[in-house]
């Protein structure tokens, strides 16, 4: 344990700014820190030093630029994940507002073809907090839209759009629903929760399975592949909740075929240990080549 992780939680807050914007940035100054936290420049400055007794070798201020920048024995004091950094720097610090200004490089992501509605979010992510019944029509293809009780315990997002996990009272199962074809939601509070209508009853939520991939047997340059995903070995291994399996070999294209006979420029993985899902999991027929 850090001295850093024993500080109150606002306080940490102000110190990983501090090192975020030196780190990914290049440089910080007091008045970044008192722009995003409405502090005064007293307080920035006490922040600053407090940073310095816990990382004395991860910033040297430069005069002439009014700047503290990082040093070539620059040790992050806290921890970061690609995913999340590469978030902030396309979408900004804050709880959901985005600061034009608040990132000084352009960083461009896909366009997000469906977006969900905002109300629809909120009412889906307050059944979950206080776990509680959400009533809503939903369209699907199959069906056109109908109106469903549903139990959600968990929003996901498969990597081409958001759903929620959620218990179906009309299908008397645990599913999946698409955020963006869900209207009219209506929280009741007053509906009682049987126990098998709970996550923990969820199998395919609870079970872990571990997905081998390899770099797909038809390439020339497998090496390129095994560097791209960090293989050790030539394999990558991912445990995931057996529920979302399908999601993850669909988006990648993985070849889930028994003798990997799929062709074409997208197929880079194959999936090494097809066993793993045979009978087991529902979103299976999403893998590609899997029968």
């Amino acid at each position: 344990m850090t001295e850093a992780s024993l500080l109150p939680t606002f306080q940490k807050e102000r110190l990983a700014h501090i090192e975020f914007r030196a780190y990914f940035l290049g440089g910080v100054r007091r008045r970044d820190l008192s722009a995003r936290f409405g502090i005064k420049a007293a307080a920035a400055t006490r922040d600053f030093s407090l940073y310095h007794e816990l990382a004395p070798r991860n910033l040297f201020y430069d005069p002439r630029k009014k700047l503290y920048m990082p040093t070539e024995r620059f040790k992050p004091l806290f921890s970061y994940s690609a995913s999340r950094v590469l978030s902030t720097l396309a979408e900004g610090f804050g709880d959901g507002l985005k600061d034009e200004e608040s990132i000084p490089i352009e960083v461009q992501t896909p366009a997000q073809l469906n977006k969900p509605h905002l109300s629809t979010v909120a009412h889906v992510s307050r059944a979950i907090a206080n776990q509680q019944v959400l009533d809503i029509g939903y369209r699907s293809l199959s069906s056109g839209e109908t109106r469903r009780e549903t139990l959600p315990f968990a929003l996901v997002d498969n990597g081409i759009r958001w759903h929620m996990r959620a218990y179906d009272r009309l299908r008397g199962r645990f599913t999946d629903f698409v955020l963006t074809r869900i209207v009219s939601p209506q929280l009741l509070s007053e509906s009682p929760i049987e126990e098998h209508e709970k996550s923990e009853c969820d199998t395919q939520w609870r079970t872990t399975v571990t997905l081998e991939l390899i770099p797909h047997p038809a390439l020339d340059h497998k090496e390129t592949i095994e560097r791209d995903y960090a293989m050790r070995n030539g394999v990558l291994k991912i445990p995931m909740r057996a529920a979302l399996a399908g999601y993850t070999l669909r988006r990648w294209n993985v070849d889930c075929s028994p003798d990997h006979r799929l062709r074409g420029g997208e197929y880079h993985l194959a999936l090494r240990n097809v066993d793993v899902l045979d009978g087991s999991i529902d979103t299976m027929l999403l893998a590609p080549g899997y029968r």
